[in-house]
């Protein structure tokens, strides 16, 4: 049997029912409803249930996800998604800087930094926290030093944490050959098309249009694959983003927006406003902060020019201070400054946010992001490390802090080789016909992007 992922109307509700008590809204008695008819919690871990509801359920789920779609928000004045209100809340967004300039090294550092945190985070993503530290201490790996490898780990610890089953036959260490496929590079290399055809003027539309030419449907999760369904059922951007997404403010933006940073070195403003028109295409308030706030940190390390803090200072700039997502980013990087021990940092994290968020939900994870790259200080395994070994989306955390970090190194000979030789400078991608492209060749033609006005 079927079950298509991140569309089932009801497993969508569930997943409804909690965004709607994180952003303002009040949803228990919808949620009284839904229970009093049947109607399941969202899986914990998966994107669909293990059967289909029946017709009425499906049918009242669809109902109850436009009744809280209605609801209104006490929150909506601090988190607004339509960037001019966002820049009116901002006191110290950043002033336009198109002066900046970065070099193909630095991009290739960067672009294999996003990789190798990615490589890194795959094999562990879904797991619990506790499963990560005993599957990797068991190895003698903890803290995190290298890729985690499956030699070694006792059979009933490896039965009680699988390994990510579609990511362990490419991504342990013993079995890495090149860089394998993944969202968080085939995001990169749709932007890259994104700026090839349309140019940094590029229109959400645009961004709809390359997916549809470009990006296959299942290659495509939570908020992203509700959107491209959206579009497919004739709904027009930024609604794309609205009809029946409650993964709205989960990270798929926030993965998108490297390229952003990448050709905007110098100019946060330009790298954040560009992520914003991307993440309109599938995000609201929060998941679009994200993004901007990763495309600002990122277009500020470009340069080479800023240490860690700085740039991730220079990230809040573009995000609303009132909101969720400023607040738990402040309260992440201060955790980091005041703690020695990263595991108490996470341990804390996660008693804050792991009761009442998803596990791919925005906030947290860009909250880990930066507290990882402030106690690392920048430096590069300490970052994806880190990153890694907090858990929550641990390969698309892995990719950010590798892409930061990577920028900061400034050069791909300053990457230890055990982190970049099994890349073999080649990725695995359905995007395009990038398959088997080299890192040097993807920096070379970013590079050409970041250089056109």
């Amino acid at each position: 049997m079927l079950r298509l992922t991140w569309v089932q109307p009801e497993d969508l509700i569930g997943h409804e029912l909690r965004q709607a008590a994180l952003d303002g809204r009040e949803p228990k008695a919808i949620a009284a409803r839904w229970r009093a008819a049947g109607g399941q919690d969202a899986p914990a871990r998966a994107g669909a249930s293990a059967r289909p509801a029946s017709r009425y359920l499906r049918q009242l789920a669809e109902d109850l996800l436009d009744e809280l779609a209605d609801l209104p928000s006490r929150l909506a004045d601090d988190e607004p998604t339509e960037l001019e209100r966002i820049k009116a809340l901002c006191p110290d967004w950043p002033a336009r800087d198109p002066a900046g300039a970065t070099t193909a090294a630095r991009l290739e550092a960067a672009w294999l930094g996003r990789a190798v945190g990615c490589l890194l985070g795959k094999p562990v993503e879904k797991l619990h926290l506790d499963g990560i530290r005993r599957l990797a201490a068991a190895t003698g790996n903890w803290p995190l030093t290298t890729y985690f490898t499956a030699k070694g780990v006792p059979q009933d610890l490896l039965d009680a944490h699988p390994w990510n089953r579609r990511s362990a036959a490419t991504s342990l260490a013993e079995n890495i050959d090149g860089m394998p496929e993944d969202d968080d590079l085939n995001y990169p290399l749709l932007n890259l098309l994104l700026l090839q055809r349309h140019g940094r003027r590029f229109t959400t539309a645009d961004v709809a249009r390359v997916w549809l030419d470009e990006l296959p449907a299942g290659r495509t999760f939570t908020a992203e694959r509700v959107a491209y369904r959206n579009l497919l059922s004739g709904i027009e951007p930024p609604h794309t983003a609205r009809r029946r997404n409650p993964f709205r403010e989960w990270i798929g933006a926030l993965i998108r927006a490297d390229l952003h940073g990448w050709t905007n070195p110098g100019d946060p403003a330009a790298a954040a406003e560009q992520a914003h028109r991307d993440a309109a295409l599938t995000h609201t308030a929060n998941g679009v902060y994200a993004a901007m706030f990763a495309a600002a940190v990122i277009a500020a390390a470009a340069t080479g020019t800023h240490d860690v803090h700085a740039c991730l200072r220079t990230g809040l700039t573009v995000v609303p201070p009132r909101s969720r997502l400023a607040r738990a980013v402040r309260h992440a990087v201060e955790l980091a400054r005041a703690e020695r021990d990263f595991d108490a940092v996470v341990d804390a994290l996660h008693a804050a946010y792991s009761p009442t968020h998803h596990w791919v939900h925005a906030v947290p994870n860009t909250a880990l992001t930066a507290a990882a790259l402030t106690h690392a200080d920048g430096d590069f395994t300490g970052s994806v490390c880190r990153a890694v070994s907090g858990g929550w989306d641990t390969d698309s955390n892995g990719a950010t802090a590798g892409s930061v970090a990577g920028l900061l190194v400034g050069r791909p000979a300053a990457l230890p080789d055990r982190w970049t030789a099994p890349l073999k400078n080649r990725l695995a991608t359905s995007v395009g016909d990038f398959d088997g492209t080299g890192f040097d060749t993807l920096a070379q033609l970013t590079h050409l992007e970041a250089s056109r006005p």
